[in-house]
């Protein structure tokens, strides 16, 4: 008798990375054009039905990534397409390696009876894991924080971690959430996954900058 499949877990993100993320599907789309002027906050937090500060926060995520531009004294406009599409690529590939992680986790919980299932889903996670990092430079390393890290809650820009390592840090998993494009005034701290792009050289400069003595 065949065991019933649960459906996948999907990552919970902040309100606002939820909305930069439809913002950046609909400049992908041609929704927004390169150029347009985005909605004033206001009418932004009302369309997606949020607070003014989590539309800010959205408008601010898209800044950083260089989809969109502010214009002191004119408002928000969309600057890059190419830059959208990376953003969301990025976003659907977090998305489809974390499910998979979490269907392993919850493999793990399952033990014994569980354990073909686990081994596919083992299987899956590897395919997927080449397959991004073959067609997509985002998250092709991850490196896990401990006591022994140094540079604890110092942040990204703190750190100079491109100029020292050449890794681009994209995402940090803490315990509670999944951080895409944190920004440069991101704290590093205890039991932070810290996901970032570069070469194989950068990971090891990571490695060392955090773990000298290891």
């Amino acid at each position: 008798m065949e065991k019933s499949m649960k459906p996948k877990k999907r990552v919970s993100l902040p309100r606002y990375q939820q909305i930069a993320v439809e913002i950046a599907e609909r400049v992908v789309e041609g929704r927004y054009k390169v150029g347009e002027k985005i909605h004033a906050r206001s009418t932004l937090a009302s369309n997606f039905n949020v607070s003014p500060e989590t539309a800010r926060k959205a408008i601010n995520v898209l800044v950083d990534l260089e989809i969109m531009e502010v214009r002191h004294g004119s408002g928000a406009y969309v600057s890059s397409k190419e830059n959208a599409q990376k953003f969301v690529e990025k976003y659907r590939n977090v998305q489809s390696v974390k499910e998979i992680q979490q269907e392993i986790a919850d493999g793990i919980d399952r033990q014994r009876q569980e354990l073909a299932n686990f081994s596919e889903l083992l299987e899956a996670l590897v395919n997927q894991t080449k397959q991004v990092h073959d067609i997509s430079p985002f998250i092709p390393y991850e490196l896990k924080i401990t006591e022994k890290a140094l540079h604890l809650e110092k942040s990204i820009v703190e750190l100079n971690i491109w100029q020292v390592t050449g890794a681009t840090v994209v995402a940090i998993q803490t315990e509670t959430e999944l951080l895409l494009s944190p920004g440069p005034y991101a704290k590093l701290s205890i039991g932070n996954i810290v996901y970032f792009v570069g070469s194989e050289l950068s990971f090891q400069r990571m490695e060392n900058f955090f773990y000298p003595n290891e």
